[in-house]
Order: C-alpha cells, then structure tokens, then sequence
C-alpha cells in the first residue's frame, strides 16, 4: 500500500498549525485527540474479547503468548510482556515480546529490520513457536513487513494469530486469524504512531494480557494474588491483599502468610477454608492456581483437605 493513503500518515486538520499555538493550546490540541482513543477501543471491544478467550485457552494448555512488532510498537509489547511476572508470577517464557532488530532496537531504531518479513520468522523459530502458542502481531499502520512475516509464520505452524492495528482497512486483516482495529485517525503530528497509535495499542494489550490472567486464576476478585513480594511495597501489598480477601486481623494475616512462605494465594485458601498450608496448595494445585476453584474443591472434598 502506497504510504500517502494509509491512515496514520494523513495529516490532522486539527494540528495543522501547531507550530503557531502557545505551550498551553499545543497541549490542549493533543489532549483532545488523546480523548478519541477510548472511544476507538470501545469498538473493537468483541475482537478483544475473543482474543482473550483464544490466549487464555492457550495459556491454560501449555501455550505462550508472543507480541511482535517494530519500533514503538515492539516496544509497547516487550514492556507489556516484562510486566507479567512481576505482576502475575508467570515464568518470564510465557508472555514474550519480540521487536524487529532485536535488543539494540528497544533504545534505538535499527535501520530497515522492520522491513525484512524474513526476520521475525527467524526470531520465533528462535523461540521454538509451536502450534499451542499465540502470535499477536503490532502494527500502527498494519502493513509492517516484519509483522506480516511472523504472523504468516506462525499461520503456517497452525497458532492461534491476531493482529492489533489502528487502521480500518490494513493488509494484516487478510493474514491474522483474528483482526484487533483500532482506527484512532490522524495523528497530531502527521505519522507520529508513538502517539495515539501507541496509546491504543497499550490499552489493547492491558486488556489482553490483564483479562487473560484473570481468566487463568492469577486473581481473586480483583486482588493481584499471584504478585511477587520482591521489595517492601509489594510485601506491604501482600499483607493487604489477605487482610482484604479474607478479614483477618495484622497477627492472623502474619502468621499465615509465615506458614505459606509469603504465598498470598496460600494463605487466603487457608484463612478462608480453615485448613492448614499444605491442604491449600494441594487444593490450590488442583484447582490449577484458581484461589477461587481451590475454597471449592476445599468445601467438596473436606476429607482430603481438613
């Protein structure tokens, strides 16, 4: 597709004399065009919605998520990709971000990887994709060569692929098994993806990776049980969280969290089902991490837990 028709790089009537505005206009401007990305996402809820089910499906049998993307958009899935195991305790292979010309390329741009298709394919062969996992592919403009590439790839191996894009009508539409768009229009300096591009982009992929999780059991209402404690503010957050999950005083939440070796999910199965540590993983590892499934099985089956 010819680059003067696509859609991120039209010029915004809205913008066009931004050099001319003072400090407080310029801003004002962006922050108008700022309030179309929700909207946008809005609409392409049901895509959302069936992405999650098709990752968390994949996740739960032994799959794993990769993002690929170029530029801002591999940049916006490798940090959603390290969010989750500090967030969710998943191993770091679980959700993976690959960006085109690799490492260097998430500080500094890398001249022409993200129009090789070739590359992304070398780099999920890399990772040993196998038909279980899912491929999100990223592309503000949806064409980029990269992208096409990987998800190609991966359509070959038989994955589960999506595409998320800002176009209405992009080439990684008829490659992607599912079609993620998000049109956010123009942006305010014509071309500039990193912004409203990548601010929907984000959006979609908390979405995708928070719903996800929690349909996986790395929550329990809405509490991030599964959270590692690695410094003092998520220490103090862990104690929280089984005080709030469960009603126990500072003392009753100290000493169970002592017993299950700081395992919110332990402790909050144990507070809640009257049962000791070792009776909560077993029912916790049944319910194949579920806190919510584990007071379950804890309720069904007293005599193998109590």
């Amino acid at each position: 597709m010819n680059l003067d028709r696509l859609e991120t790089e039209q010029r915004n009537p809205n913008s066009q004399n931004l050099d001319l505005l003072s400090a407080y206009d310029i801003v004002s401007v962006i922050q108008r065009e700022d309030e179309k990305v929700a909207v946008a996402v809005r609409g392409a809820l049901p895509a959302i919605g069936t992405a999650v089910d098709w990752i968390a499906k994949a996740l739960r049998e032994g799959g794993r998520l990769f993002y690929i993307g170029a530029g801002t958009s591999g940049r916006l899935g490798i940090l959603d990709a390290a969010e989750c195991p500090p967030t969710f305790s998943t191993p770091p292979e679980l959700v993976q971000g690959l960006i085109a010309g690799g490492t260097a390329a998430i500080f500094q741009a890398v001249e022409g990887a993200e129009d090789n298709p070739l590359l992304a394919e070398a780099d999920l062969k890399e990772r040993v994709l196998a038909p279980g996992d899912v491929v999100v592919g990223l592309a503000a403009s949806g064409r980029t060569p990269y992208v096409v590439g990987g998800l190609k790839y991966a359509n070959a191996l038989g994955c589960r692929t999506i595409a998320v894009v800002c176009a209405s009508d992009s080439e990684l539409s008829g490659v992607a098994g599912l079609t993620i768009a998000v049109p956010v229009g123009p942006e305010v300096i014509a071309g500039s993806t990193r912004m409203k591009a990548g601010t929907a982009q984000k959006m979609v992929l908390n979405m995708l990776s928070t719903a996800s999780m929690v349909k996986i059991g790395k929550t329990y209402g809405n509490l991030m049980i599964d959270v590692k404690a690695s410094n003092a503010k998520l220490a103090a957050r862990v104690h929280r969280m089984v005080r709030d999950a469960t009603g126990a005083g500072e003392k009753e939440a100290d000493e169970a969290l002592e017993k299950s070796a700081g395992s919110a999910k332990v402790a909050i199965v144990m507070l809640l089902a009257g049962i000791t540590a070792e009776q909560a993983l077993c029912c916790i590892e049944a319910a194949r991490g579920s806190v919510r499934h584990a007071l379950e099985l804890a309720v069904q089956k007293p005599e193998s837990t109590r």
